[in-house]
């Protein structure tokens, strides 16, 4: 029998020990922001630690006040080695955060779009330590560790005259366990197949849905719940944690509905909803044990 993955809610201290020991720990940032930690290896993917977008957006129809407070600030995130983004919108590539981790993390690198390299150089990040990525490729993040690029749809595909995806999500192969964090997404054809054929243990999905109104306003949307757990379920993904609610009022979605559906419309799909302060910490087990339909 192959590994199968077994998910446990636990406070930080207790988490961040069975990551040296070799668990994938996941803390969530708020947002799609996520902080991945695996035997000293320090991973972010789309932090938005700030206050860039309200003081962007001051007096607007949509004046984006945080509904949570950042669980760290920037300039206290130490020892990072990688930070990740999926796409050049400020609360996932955020430009009061990542200039910040830059200054106070010398030797950690950053991923990026490469359709997004001039704004990304223009925020401050630098040519040296960034690596600029386009769906299809792949690069080890270290011996054990690499990372291969999708696009993703954040409503649709947006590709520029050189054919390079504004909109990307990550596969990470950490040892023996595959995580896929697809960004701002929606299903498209050949999503499931994909990642069926990776072999995925855990999907960080937007559950935040989307909506006619707010397009037309300029805010393209996500995954409802019930279509990111159809996708774990078409590619047999086991773990679904869902992100991209909570953080601003006029797009997100209410936790308490959302808890309901995992209880009741999960499809077999482990869903979790992440909380500031516990981790999940995700261990593969000889055994089939895997903890089901949980909210933290």
């Amino acid at each position: 029998m192959s590994p199968s993955l077994h998910v446990r809610s636990l406070p930080p201290p207790t988490a961040l020990d069975m990551a040296e020991q070799g668990s994938l720990v996941l803390e969530w940032l708020g947002q799609a922001g996520f902080f991945l930690r695996y035997r000293g290896l320090n991973v972010i993917i789309d932090p938005y630690l700030s206050d860039s977008l309200a003081e962007k957006y001051k007096g607007k129809e949509f004046p984006h006040v945080r509904m949570m407070s950042p669980p760290i600030q920037p300039q206290d995130v130490r020892q990072l080695d990688w930070v990740l983004c999926t796409h050049r919108h400020s609360d996932h590539m955020d430009p009061g955060t990542l200039p910040v981790l830059a200054d106070v993390n010398p030797r950690c690198r950053f991923i990026v779009p490469r359709a997004e390299q001039e704004h990304a150089l223009a925020m401050g990040l630098t040519a040296s330590r960034t690596e600029f990525v386009n769906a299809g490729e792949k690069l080890n993040l270290r011996k054990d560790v690499w990372l291969e690029v999708l696009p993703s749809a954040h409503e649709q595909f947006k590709v520029n005259t050189a054919g390079m995806h504004h909109y990307l999500g990550y596969i990470l192969g950490i040892d023996e366990i595959r995580l896929y964090h697809s960004g701002d997404c929606v299903p498209y054809d050949g999503l499931a197949e994909h990642l069926l054929a990776r072999q995925i243990d855990v999907a960080l999905l937007p559950i935040n849905g989307r909506s006619e109104n707010l397009r037309l306003r300029g805010v393209p949307g996500n995954f409802t719940f019930e279509e990111a757990v159809n996708l774990c379920q078409a590619a047999r993904i086991p773990v679904m944690v869902g992100h991209h609610w909570g953080m601003f009022d006029f797009n997100t979605c209410d936790p308490e509905i959302v808890r309901g559906q995992m209880r009741t419309q999960n499809k077999g799909v482990a869903c979790y909803l992440p909380s500031i302060g516990f981790s999940l910490v995700c261990t593969k087990t000889p055994t089939c044990g895997e903890e089901s339909n949980k909210s933290s």
